[in-house]
């Protein structure tokens, strides 16, 4: 058997078609990471058409919108934004972790990709950085996962029943 890649930087998004489901909580965060997921989709020449963006209530809710998405026929991969702020509760642990859970089942239930792009940071200022700050944009590294993963899934041999 051969070797399989593709690198986001040489993927054609031309025809791929994406859903991306954006939590509002937090949206000074999320807003940002769809720009980025938007820019880098734009620079693998996806159309916009292609692109169809679902708002949630929060990370938690990602999970069940994007297995939606995935089990619809009308997407090739899902794009999950969010960001989940620690605070002085347990709160975080229980939905960062239940929203990566969520989401590695639904890509794994559909054969879709789902892409995690929940920031998951101790400060608001930690999450900033990561919106094109000193730790990059991980919207257009969400963008950039999920068109390698489409190409990747294209390239490999048909799955059998």
């Amino acid at each position: 058997m051969g070797e399989y890649a593709a690198p986001a930087e040489s993927v054609d998004g031309t025809g791929m078609r994406f859903g991306v489901v954006v939590a509002r909580f937090n949206e000074d965060i999320t807003g940002p990471l769809l720009d980025g997921v938007s820019r880098t989709f734009a620079a693998h020449r996806v159309a916009d058409a292609d692109v169809s963006v679902v708002r949630v209530p929060g990370a938690f809710e990602l999970p069940l919108v994007a297995q939606h998405l995935a089990r619809s026929g009308t997407v090739d991969g899902v794009v999950c934004l969010g960001a989940v702020i620690r605070g002085d509760t347990p709160h975080f642990e229980y939905v960062a972790g239940e929203a990566a859970r969520g989401l590695q089942e639904a890509a794994l239930a559909t054969g879709v990709p789902v892409v995690f792009g929940i920031l998951t940071t101790n400060t608001h200022a930690q999450a900033v950085d990561r919106i094109g700050g000193s730790e990059g944009h991980k919207g257009e590294e969400a963008a950039a996962t999920a068109l390698e993963m489409v190409a990747l899934l294209r390239s490999l041999p048909p799955v059998r029943d």
